[in-house]
């Protein structure tokens, strides 16, 4: 079993995130969990935790981004890099960093950083060599 449970982030828009999240955790092999009409999108990779839910904040106020934090999804490939940056792009998100190699992080860190239509931070990251 996985160490986290889940992760969740905010959103001010469910139908909006859903349609980005669709896209961008689709191309990492993450599925749509089935759930009831109007209830908030969730991901799950092979079935298993974490899940990412994505709500609208409990207590009523507009939902935020943390900075100096962000969520790193592990990639396949390079290329999942790319697509997870084009997608991202092409439904709403922000570019925060182009994809490519960062060997300040390691030999074969490749990885994409991009913001959500919320402004949470994500990447993508792949260890593979090639």
């Amino acid at each position: 079993m996985s160490a986290l449970s889940h992760i969740t982030l905010g959103t001010n828009d469910s139908e909006r995130a859903g349609r980005f999240y669709d896209a961008v955790l689709g191309v990492l092999g993450f599925d749509r969990l089935a759930k009831p009409a109007g209830a908030p999108p969730a991901y799950e990779r092979d079935g298993r935790m974490p899940t990412i839910y994505i709500y609208t904040p409990e207590d009523g106020r507009p939902a935020t981004w943390g900075n100096g934090t962000h969520v790193a999804f592990v990639a396949e490939t390079r290329e999942q890099v790319h697509r997870f940056h084009e997608l991202a792009l092409q439904h709403g998100g922000m570019d925060e960093g182009q994809p490519g190699p960062r060997p300040h992080y390691g030999d074969t860190y490749y990885a994409a950083y991009v913001r959500d239509p919320d402004g949470n931070k994500l990447q993508a990251v792949c260890y593979a060599t090639g």
